[in-house]
């Protein structure tokens, strides 16, 4: 599986951003896929997750009713949503699958995830 993520940019505080995630599989029904970012000087942390054949979704406490994130099952893509965006939120972001046998307790461990694609970039300037 490929993956390719796009969408970043630079905004001001305030604004929205949608990031999307495309999967070259035909199919991830049996995987869950994750937006992790990474901050300057920070770790790499989950911020959502979807899994993919029953659409249950995670929010970290920080996004939670300013990020939604879906999934599109005809082009295969994960999107995720970044409305009042804040300072904070400045980081690279990256979209990773991961099989669901691995269960869903697991979403935020990096290293259960067999694939991740390329990091993109989000500024948010106060």
């Amino acid at each position: 599986v490929q993956l390719q993520a796009y969408g970043g940019g630079t905004v001001q505080a305030g604004a929205s951003l949608r990031l999307s995630c495309a999967a070259s599989r035909r199919t991830l029904n049996s995987y869950t896929v994750g937006w992790f970012r990474q901050a300057p000087g920070k770790e790499r942390d989950l911020v959502s997750a979807i899994r993919w054949r029953d659409v249950l979704t995670y929010y970290a406490d920080s996004v939670k009713g300013r990020f939604t994130l879906s999934r599109d099952n005809a082009d295969n893509t994960v999107a995720l949503q970044m409305n009042s965006l804040k300072p904070e939120d400045t980081a690279i972001y990256h979209c990773a699958a991961m099989q669901d046998r691995k269960g869903w307790s697991r979403i935020s461990e990096q290293d259960f995830y067999d694939y991740w694609g390329q990091g993109t970039l989000v500024t948010v300037s106060s």
